[in-house]
């Protein structure tokens, strides 16, 4: 219940509502405001916060693109806001789970759906553990954490198994126990990792804590 909680005030605080479906130079309002908060929030100077999409902001938006592995436009569009953890009104999921949703999609869409859900908790167990960063977008994004993110799969829509396996993890599913890392044996090399004991085997991945 206390994880359960934890998460849902996670949700509370960081995620943000806007209207428009991208943002960019020019734009006005509270919608920019949202977006100028969340930058700001993640070390991203967008200068005031004032609600207008001037140079500085663009600017922001393009250094919080470059390190995101994102189309450098100066656009806030979906997959930009998504990566904020800003939430558009024509999205049906939150922007944490779409965007857990698209990790697990870019690590584990060839495994089956306890895998799946398995590789969420991972994102959330990482949340809720002092040693990493305190949301679902600062976890992902990490430099070094996932391979995903730097070779570019992130920023592939997930389908609608990986929105529910996100789901179900967000509503407390952890088939792994606490768990805060996972690799695939077959493919890994990094030896700090390897010498981790295994807790649980699911499909191609090994997950340990």
């Amino acid at each position: 219940m206390k994880r359960i909680f934890c998460v849902f005030l996670i949700l509370a605080t960081l995620c943000m509502t806007v209207s428009a479906a991208s943002l960019s130079r020019g734009s006005r309002g509270d919608d920019v405001k949202a977006l100028q908060t969340a930058l700001k929030q993640r070390g991203f100077d967008p200068g005031a916060v004032d609600g207008i999409f001037g140079a500085r902001t663009r600017e922001a938006v393009i250094a919080f693109q470059k390190a995101n592995n994102l189309t450098p436009d100066g656009v806030a569009g979906p997959k930009t806001l998504a990566a904020l953890g800003l939430q558009t009104q024509s999205t049906g999921a939150s922007s944490d789970v779409y965007l857990l949703a698209r990790a697990v999609y870019a690590e584990a869409r060839g495994e089956e759906y306890l895998g799946k859900v398995a590789v969420a908790a991972i994102v959330l167990n990482r949340v809720n553990d002092p040693g990493f960063p305190n949301s679902v977008s600062g976890v992902i994004y990490q430099p070094g954490a996932f391979d995903s993110v730097s070779d570019g799969q992130i920023n592939l829509s997930p389908d609608e198994e990986c929105i529910r396996a996100a789901r179900d993890a967000f509503a407390g599913w952890d088939p792994t126990g606490g768990c805060l890392y996972y690799y695939n044996p077959k493919t890994a090399t990094n030896k700090w990792m390897l010498s981790k004991p295994v807790l649980l085997t699911v499909g191609e991945h090994v997950f340990c804590r």
